[in-house]
């Protein structure tokens, strides 16, 4: 077994673990949040971090109506810029909580006198201790390049932190439902590895989702990228129907992760297309209608029409997908060629 593979079956327990770690620190910032009557909210972060920023920049302006801007940390790190985060909230997402860039932001953002919060997996980083607040992902080491459980805990911390925030105590019952939801899709693993030994000759693929499961995509693509080598690119199916769309030959593998939830026309609408000009379309889904009409697909637990619940599903997924990939194609996904664990990016 991979220490990737190892880290995504540690998932539930680490999703059980942040939340209750971190249920004060929470409760303590969104009573900060509320007080203060935050306007505006910046996330500043790279990579796996920012996919779970962008999925909490949807959720944080579905639900408490507050807009969520994603931070260009170069304007501060290279070029200068003194920026004005006056009464907002900025948040620093990094595993490491080493990401120099994101700690500048935060520093910034602090002098300011704005609301300050990181999300790390490591206690006593740089960003951990230059924080007001800090959400400690609590996911144990993660060894693997690529990132897996700490991602799904970032995920867990954001939706939270956005449930709190506007005070839907359906949802958060609903959240207490994700480490079960994860540990059925791991369940499949099997059924997973079969999926993947058919993918072995692909070089290439797109991968398509829309909304709050965009990130999802993303995260989705970056980890096919970076331990199988493959030129994927993720897009929202909004955007897809434009340009992009153009690049589709027969044959070309597409992915659509996608619930039966309020994109589910417009996915639809693009199956047909893809249909249209022979895509080799993977449907991932809680909704065998919608799963039919792809080439394959694999069926998540059922989400009732949630959004911010499949988000934890397809990440399973999308991680346990890439890990089989690299067995049939002979990578190792613990050491891509060229990577690291840490990049510190200034």
């Amino acid at each position: 077994m991979t220490l990737m593979q190892k880290e995504i079956f540690e998932q539930p327990r680490a999703l059980e673990e942040c939340i209750n770690f971190n249920r004060e620190t929470l409760e303590s910032l969104v009573k900060t949040l509320k007080e203060k009557n935050v306007s505006n909210v910046v996330v500043a972060a790279r990579g796996t971090s920012d996919h779970a920023g962008i999925y909490g920049k949807y959720l944080i302006e579905s639900l408490v109506g507050v807009p969520v801007g994603l931070s260009a940390c170069s304007v501060v790190t290279l070029y200068g810029g003194k920026i004005d985060y006056k009464n907002m909230l900025v948040i620093g997402i990094s595993q490491s909580g080493a990401a120099a860039d994101v700690l500048a932001v935060l520093n910034q953002a602090k002098a300011c006198g704005a609301v300050t919060v990181s999300v790390t997996n490591t206690l006593g980083s740089a960003l951990a201790e230059s924080a007001d607040y800090h959400l400690y992902c609590d996911a144990g080491l993660e060894s693997s390049v690529a990132a897996t459980k700490t991602f799904g805990t970032q995920l867990y911390l954001m939706a939270h932190l956005a449930c709190m925030w506007a005070g839907r105590q359906d949802l958060l019952e609903e959240l207490k439902g994700v480490p079960a939801l994860v540990q059925k899709v791991l369940d499949k693993n099997d059924e997973i590895a079969r999926i993947a030994v058919r993918y072995r000759f692909m070089d290439e693929c797109f991968i398509l989702s829309r909304g709050i499961n965009y990130p999802l995509a993303l995260e989705a693509t970056l980890k096919i990228q970076e331990t199988n080598y493959v030129r994927a690119k993720a897009y929202p199916i909004s955007d897809f129907h434009h340009g992009p769309f153009a690049m589709v030959s027969e044959g070309m593998p597409v992915f659509l992760y996608m619930s039966d939830g309020p994109a589910k026309a417009d996915s639809m609408e693009m199956v047909k297309k893809l249909q249209g000009v022979g895509a080799d379309l993977f449907v991932v889904s809680d909704d065998a209608d919608l799963i039919k009409e792809g080439t394959l697909g694999f069926q998540i637990p059922d989400c009732k029409g949630s959004d911010m619940l499949a988000a934890f599903a397809f990440a399973a997924f999308a991680q346990l997908f890439a890990c089989n990939l690299t067995s049939v194609k002979g990578r190792n996904p613990d050491a891509p060629r060229g990577l690291k664990k840490i990049t510190v990016t200034k």
